[in-house]
């Protein structure tokens, strides 16, 4: 999953990614979760992550923006370093963050706000004006759908409209990328389908999204790319319709198996 941009002397070249995960390790207590992962993100694509439970999907996430530290990697995202080796690079983890946006599979909302408190608070703390981020908040929460809510508090709301009102909040701080935790697997069956909406629209806006998705026929339907991790390597990847459709592992054709009895 590369792109290319021509220079002055007619040479094509790789575009820097907004993310690149190089020899990726990390244990928790002497148990391997993730070995040796690679992954690389181009700007604008989608890249689903599948798997089972336990695999290390999460993990990987985590170690994007530093909710997880790594043991060992190499990870540049926007451009600039973030890990190398054994060490953290990047100095200003919440400017990190800022580019980094992330939806939790738990919402993760201040119960003490309303919705666009919610919204708000992020960029007051990243320094926007109240205001204006007031004024942001509002018109995000009407892009997801929820200008009718925004004096809702999380425990007026379904679970779909506070995963909503998430992505808003990462929306708010204007991300780079926006990673996506099993942003569904807690929701019933119309609440799913109001937030997995929302996700095709920011799809097709042009977001860089990773996600980790249970949600097999949706990765297909907006993924650009692929990817299947089991016990904390990354087994295959490729085009969502040859991994999900016809794919070359042993392993990745069980999980699928596994996923159409269930």
């Amino acid at each position: 999953m590369t792109q290319s941009a021509t220079t002055q002397d007619g040479v094509r070249e790789k575009a820097e990614p907004v993310v690149l995960v190089e020899h990726l390790t990390k244990s928790f207590d002497g148990r391997v979760v993730l070995d040796d992962v690679h992954l690389r993100v181009e700007s604008g694509t989608i890249v689903s992550i599948i798997g089972q439970s336990g695999g290390g999907k999460t993990t990987l996430l985590r170690c994007v923006n530093m909710l997880e530290r790594p043991d060992r990697a190499e990870l540049r995202v926007a451009g600039e370093t973030v890990f190398s080796g054994g060490q953290l690079v990047c100095r200003d983890l919440a400017a990190l963050r800022r580019k980094v946006g992330m939806v939790f599979q738990r919402f993760n909302l201040f119960p003490h706000l309303t919705a666009v408190e919610n919204v708000v608070l992020g960029q007051v703390r990243a320094g926007v004006p109240e205001k204006t981020a007031l004024r942001q908040a509002v018109e995000l929460l009407r892009r997801v759908g929820l200008a009718h809510r925004a004096l809702a508090y999380p425990e007026q709301m379904s679970g779909g409209e506070q995963q909503r009102v998430a992505i808003a909040r990462a929306l708010a701080l204007k991300p780079e990328v926006l990673l996506f935790d099993e942003p569904t697997s807690s929701l019933d069956p119309e609440s799913t389908g109001e937030v997995l909406r929302v996700m095709r629209e920011l799809a097709a806006d042009g977001m860089t999204m990773i996600l980790v998705t249970h949600e097999l026929p949706f990765a297909r339907e907006v993924s650009d790319w692929t990817v299947f991790v089991d016990g904390g390597r990354i087994i295959e990847e490729g085009p969502p319709a040859r991994v999900l459709g016809t794919p070359e592992h042993e392993r990745t054709r069980a999980f699928l198996a596994s996923y159409r009895d269930g």
